[in-house]
């Protein structure tokens, strides 16, 4: 039953960020179209200062609070969970006012000194750090009861009014008060962020309706609650201090090197005297095009690992260790299904998928996607294993693996950028690629020193990998054959990932062996199986 809940939990946050990240996938290409790729710089270079503000106050609440909540709910102490969940309200309140305030007023010290344009569009994002710190909260605490829905139809939500309202802000202020195209440009990054804060707002008022619908229910457990201890408000906040705040400077390091590597990058290039709006429409690409393609693989691995923390917390807090190792093998396997094939068809996919959604990029976010597609795998894992350490209390281990692996990026893109401005954005990406194959190598040796883990590497990765090196032929024959013959970029893409799907799943069930049971408990299992028994795949 307990395997069945982490799958199915799992399930439903990767759908619903398939479906959030599809909406913001969709947007991005008429939102290039509205505000140009200046603009988008401007707008990657605000989101990245607004990210990292995120990570301090509330990135990772979330998980802080699905961690601690269901270690109390795991004793039943019910009333506890109640107090937890009230102090981290106040927690998050309180740092996400702190952070907001330094959006607003120190944003101009946060940016390069040649990306200060992006200052209206990170103050319009200011107080919308203060919004997702307790929307984050209530994220937690529903993650911690093991219902996911709330969170999954919140991020879709959220991202449908991120997506209307960006590109309706962006093309209203540009057509009301753009002059030229440098304000084409700042004009158009604000009305992409209002889109985001817009998106926050949405997401939050939902849950605070989710949570006063189930309040009844919530408060007849407290009053069936008959441990006799009752911890302080005090102590509650002592305790998400020093929990919270290694998973956040965790998660701040891990997710930190967009922004080191966008300052650095920005910084160097202007050292070589490149002009800011080359270097903007560059990143631009980057952070907007290769990033948010990169991001909806990844985004499965996130959703896996949120649903993972409660069950590997709530084992490992009643000493069942055994179980605890199941549950992260369990997600790392599922992670690596979805993973391997998508880095693969990423990498062979990457001109005709930047083509057809992307009209307005160029040939370097091809090639972007084309040597990036590698670092989902290592990503992917790094991001569970990450979860996985937190969930057993790790987060000084955690932290210090992100530590080495940043400053393993750092030195990457400065050295390769101060010996020559010539591989310009191609350097971020080597130093994104480093940072997760660091991050990996690190954090499974940690997994295998505290758990006694052991990964199973010809099932869950070898065996997929070949899978997916299979469809991956066939389907850049299948996609550049039927080009030759029609020279319809988007027909020939869809036919190809048409034939690429079923393909996959036809090669990884017979190479792998897995029995009927255990793929009925992958995401839409049971509709997969039914599929292949048509095709005799099952019998």
């Amino acid at each position: 039953m307990k395997k069945s809940s982490l799958l199915r939990n799992t399930s439903i946050l990767m759908i619903a960020t398939i479906v959030s990240r599809v909406i913001g996938l969709l947007y991005r290409s008429p939102l290039g179209a509205a505000i140009g790729s200046e603009g988008l710089g401007y707008y990657g270079t605000a989101s990245n200062v607004y990210v990292i503000l995120l990570l301090i106050s509330s990135y990772s609440i979330p998980m802080a609070v699905s961690k601690i909540v269901s270690e109390r709910l795991a004793l039943k102490q019910y009333r506890n969970a109640q107090r937890v969940f009230h102090g981290a309200l106040i927690y998050a309140a309180t740092v996400g006012a702190l952070a907001a305030l330094l959006a607003f007023f120190g944003g101009k010290y946060l940016l390069a000194y040649n990306q200060q344009n992006a200052l209206p569009a990170l103050r319009v994002l200011a107080p919308t750090i203060f919004f997702s710190a307790i929307l984050g909260v209530l994220r937690g605490y529903f993650q911690a009861h093991n219902t996911m829905v709330p969170t999954s139809v919140s991020q879709i939500l959220e991202q449908i009014a991120n997506a209307v309202v960006s590109i309706l802000a962006g093309c209203l202020l540009i057509s009301a008060f753009a002059t030229d195209s440098t304000s084409k440009a700042i004009l158009g990054s604000v009305g992409g962020t209002m889109g985001t804060a817009a998106g926050v707002l949405v997401g939050l008022l939902l849950m605070i309706f989710v949570y006063r619908v189930n309040r009844r229910g919530i408060h007849k457990k407290i009053k069936k609650d008959r441990s006799h201890t009752e911890e302080s408000y005090g102590n509650i906040l002592k305790i998400l201090f020093f929990m919270v705040t290694p998973v956040i400077f965790t998660t701040f390091i891990y997710n930190a090197n967009a922004y080191v590597d966008n300052y650095i990058y920005s910084s160097l290039m202007g050292w070589h005297g490149v002009d800011s709006s080359v270097i903007n429409a560059a990143y631009g690409e980057f952070s907007n095009y290769y990033v948010t393609l990169i991001n909806v693989p990844l985004a499965l691995a996130s959703a896996s690992a949120s649903a993972m923390m409660p069950e590997v917390s709530g084992e490992f807090a009643v000493g069942n260790y055994r179980e605890a190792n199941t549950r992260i093998l369990q997600t790392i396997r599922l992670t690596m299904f979805l993973s391997i094939p998508a880095a693969v068809g990423l990498g062979v996919l990457s001109f005709p998928i930047t083509g057809v959604l992307f009209p307005a990029s160029t040939e370097l976010s091809a090639w972007l996607l084309l040597g990036g597609s590698v670092s989902v795998v290592f990503s992917a894992l790094s991001t569970i294993t990450n979860s996985a350490l937190q969930s057993i209390g790790r987060q000084k281990t955690a932290l210090r693996n992100a530590a080495i692996s940043l400053g393993l990026n750092v030195l990457v893109v400065t050295v390769i950028l101060l010996v020559s401005e010539k591989p310009g954005i191609y350097a971020v990406l080597i130093a994104n690629i480093a940072f997760s194959v660091s991050m990996c190598f690190l954090n499974n040796l940690s997994i295998r020193k505290y758990l006694r883990f052991r990964n199973e590497i010809r099932n869950t990765y070898l065996k997929p990998l070949a899978a997916a090196a299979g469809m991956g032929v066939v389907t850049w024959i299948v996609y550049y054959g039927l080009y030759l013959l029609t020279r319809l970029e988007a027909l020939c893409l869809l036919a190809a990932i048409v034939v690429a799907v079923p393909l996959y799943l036809i090669l990884y069930v017979w190479i792998t062996q897995i029995p009927e049971e255990e793929m009925r408990r992958f995401p839409m299992g049971t509709k997969i199986v039914k599929a292949l028994k048509l095709l005799r795949i099952y019998t």
